[in-house]
């Protein structure tokens, strides 16, 4: 079962959204350089707030449940945290990032304490409240970046950092800040708490397919292993605690753009075939499950990447049939966020697409979708 929701009066992409605490008010990019701020009521969802600092496209959002600060990033090569006054108004802070190229993504520390900005500059900048002097600042993470950081995500211990990017590579590193915060315990990724030390790194070059830029990057609940979507239809998972052993699944599907685990052996991933997708981690590697949008016709073969290539190209012609495709969304799946539940659990998760449509799944009920196969 799903729940779809249109914002607006006219159709634009949504190429990023992220939900309060309550999930009673989303914030949504509409594909320019303002976010803006929708507040449910009933079954409708009215605009209350229009954020308009940044001058060029939003790239990134992410909104802190507990502290309620969003965090936005654009273009413009600036971010800014969000607070709300007293007139539920929501005021700027600008972040000092220090970058010379476009702000990409950007995410909350799971303590909310800090949060990490990845950039079109080869470098991460991990942020902080410098209450001493009352902004925002930074620390780099820089070597051995060679390219545009295309996605990043948290450890659960809130020290580690795990970075996608444009060389095909990712890597993890430590992303501590012993000014605002004590020393993480150990974990199978390493022992070293120094800012920007590298404590991983895996390609996604080589094969047939000869690989693929990064999309999109996620620890899984225990923060024992990170998954990742890349350019090449693949996706992939490295396990720490079996001596950082990689699994790679080489799909049929186009290219994947956002991925998140939702319980600690499975995986959502969604992207430009317009639906989302399960995977299950096993010991033997990674094993594609079934696809979650109901609407899908089931088809007598599985569809190449190629041929799917080939289906799209047909909505560019005249013909009634050929104007829409058999699934939920219309275009590419840009975001997927978690709506109830946590990584470990989780019972519902959103996506957004270039379709303008943000559509809500119930993981309970899709079930059958996915052919009796318990979720574990």
């Amino acid at each position: 079962m799903s729940v779809q929701y249109r914002f607006g009066t006219t159709i634009a992409p949504i190429t990023c959204h992220a939900w309060n605490k309550n999930k009673n008010q989303i914030a949504i990019s509409p594909n320019n350089q303002e976010v803006h701020i929708y507040e449910k009521s009933g079954s409708e969802w009215k605009i209350i707030d229009n954020l308009s600092q940044h001058d060029l496209r939003v790239l990134g959002i992410d909104w802190a449940p507990n502290t309620n600060r969003i965090v936005t990033c654009s273009a413009d090569r600036n971010a800014y945290v969000w607070n709300q006054d007293s007139n539920k108004k929501w005021k700027p802070t600008l972040v000092l990032l220090r970058i010379n190229r476009a702000a990409t993504c950007v995410k909350w520390s799971p303590d909310e304490n800090k949060f990490a900005v990845g950039s079109g500059a080869r470098l991460v900048s991990v942020c902080y409240f410098e209450s001493e002097n009352d902004w925002w600042v930074s620390k780099h993470i820089k070597k051995p970046l060679r390219s545009t950081v295309t996605t990043l995500d948290w450890h659960p211990n809130n020290s580690l950092l795990v970075v996608g990017s444009t060389d095909f590579k990712v890597r993890v590193f430590s992303a501590h800040i012993k000014d605002i915060e004590k020393n993480p315990e150990p974990t199978p990724w390493g022992s070293k708490t120094t800012l920007g030390t590298l404590l991983a790194e895996f390609s996604n070059s080589g094969g047939s397919s000869g690989g693929g830029w990064v999309q999109s990057v996620s620890f899984s609940p225990d923060g024992n292993k990170i998954c990742w979507v890349a350019h090449d239809s693949t996706i992939n998972v490295a396990d720490a605690s079996t001596g950082n052993a990689t699994f790679k699944l080489r799909t049929e599907f186009l290219p994947f753009m956002s991925c998140t685990w939702i319980t600690n052996n499975s995986i959502v991933a969604a992207g430009h075939s317009c639906i989302p997708v399960l995977f299950h981690h096993t010991e033997n590697g990674l094993v594609y499950s079934a696809k979650l949008d109901t609407s899908q016709k089931k088809e007598s073969g599985g569809l190449s990447a190629m041929k799917m290539f080939h289906s799209l190209d047909k909505q560019a012609r005249s013909e009634s049939s050929d104007t829409s495709i058999h699934s939920i969304h219309q275009n590419a799946i840009t975001c997927i966020c978690l709506y109830s539940g946590t990584k470990s659990n989780c019972m519902k998760f959103s996506t957004s697409g270039l379709d303008g449509l943000l559509v809500i799944w119930d993981i309970n009920s899709l079930e059958r979708a996915i052919q009796g196969l318990k979720i574990i």
